[in-house]
């Protein structure tokens, strides 16, 4: 049956992850709109908008490992039949406090990238995963149709219609999910949790871990505080900041591929470390440059690019640092990426609070990105060089 052929696999879980990212960047096109109705300051603003991100984050962990015990296909479809719930109250809100209790479990959408990636990287080879679980990863595109969809649904239906027709959108993709995808017929025999959470003693887990706190932190950070930051600094409209932040995620989105791609031939070490030299020099670019909005326009366009090939590297080599448990490392080192993305956009509100401006907080992402490229080099030239030698072979 074309449902259990690993095209129909990758297709369906890459759309369903398009959906559940759009629900999981909901409040941050319409953040401004918000932070008006609810009379909030800029940092209520970024813990509204950081909020679903946390629980996203966190839960990848157990999700990976449940993908990788009881198969994509039930975990997937009964992940996103849970999405209806809080998606569904979420419209019927009148407070910033239940905004922010809903928010919390909407959060539950971010973790449809460990189910994803683990789902999918079982139907393929090892030497086709670096290409293959790029395509995967542009679910995240979802962010982008969040840019520029929810904008146009706030300013034309209201704030209960931009959960309740994203609510509608969860519940086919939970159906498409059932009846036209299927486990592999030769998944392995459940692991017990401590086998699963085995690959915390690898040191490849940690470094991947760190690496991608920043590839796929810095793509979550842009994509959910990028519109704030065009509204305040250059007082962009909602609807024109949603677009020029859906620029973003889809040139970021749609390079992923190519740093796997790239990790395959070249190998992730030199990939990355091409990705943590820009993003160093990136980082600085923007903290000095803020000020102009086509200077700025033009270091987040390079930080879309090097970013989405960094994560591509990253999950390139997820799948080698334990073959039998790629849920559990996949949970925990997107677990850490979505981490990364939780926590700068409420450091970036209080720096906005407290200095007027953003400079501090784009200095530390290139100080940061200085520590990626140190640890690349230091401490993970022998995992890369097995990488290459096994796909060499």
């Amino acid at each position: 049956m074309f449902s259990k052929r690993p095209l129909s696999v990758l297709l369906i879980s890459t759309l369903s992850m398009i959906i559940a990212f759009s629900v999981w960047s909901v409040f941050a096109p319409i953040a401004a709109d918000i932070q008006v109705m609810y009379s909030l300051t800029n940092a209520e603003k970024s813990i509204l908008i950081a909020t679903p991100v946390l629980l996203g984050s966190l839960m990848r962990i157990p999700m990976g490992i449940l993908t990788d015990r009881f198969g994509g296909r039930k975990v997937y479809s009964l992940t996103m039949l849970a999405l209806l719930l809080p998606t569904v109250c979420a419209g019927f809100t009148h407070s910033y406090t239940m905004l922010l209790f809903w928010a919390f479990f909407i959060g539950m959408a971010g973790t449809t990238f460990a189910i994803s990636i683990t789902y999918v990287s079982k139907w393929y080879s090892t030497q086709k995963q670096g290409f293959i679980l790029g395509i995967a990863g542009m679910g995240n595109l979802g962010s982008a149709v969040a840019s520029f969809s929810i904008p146009l649904i706030f300013s034309s239906f209201g704030l209960p219609w931009v959960f309740w027709s994203l609510a509608i959108a969860v519940a086919l993709m939970a159906l498409l999910l059932w009846v036209g995808t299927s486990d592999h017929p030769s998944a392995a025999s459940p692991k017990t949790l401590q086998e699963s959470l085995s690959v915390l003693k690898f040191k490849e887990t940690w470094f991947l871990s760190v690496f991608y706190f920043l590839t796929f932190g810095g793509f979550v950070t842009f994509s959910i505080y990028l519109p704030t930051i065009l509204h305040d600094q250059f007082n962009a409209s909602t609807v024109d900041s949603g677009l020029k932040t859906a620029v973003f995620v889809v040139l970021a989105t749609f390079v992923r591929p190519l740093g796997g791609y790239l990790s395959d031939v070249f190998g992730a070490k030199k990939v990355l470390t091409f990705v943590f030299t820009g993003m160093l020099l990136i980082g600085l670019f923007i903290a000095f440059t803020i000020t102009s909005f086509s200077l700025f326009s033009v270091g987040c366009l390079l930080a879309a690019i090097t970013l989405g090939i960094g994560n591509g590297a990253v999950f390139k080599m997820v799948p080698s640092v334990s073959t039998g448990n790629i849920g559990a490392v996949t949970g925990i080192v997107g677990a850490f990426g979505g981490v990364g993305g939780f926590f700068p956009p409420i450091v970036l509100g209080f720096i906005k609070d407290t200095s007027g401006d953003y400079v501090v907080g784009f200095s530390l992402l290139a100080l940061f990105a200085l520590f990626c490229l140190l640890l690349n080099y230091s401490g993970f030239k022998k995992q890369d060089v097995r990488i290459n030698q096994k796909h060499l072979a």
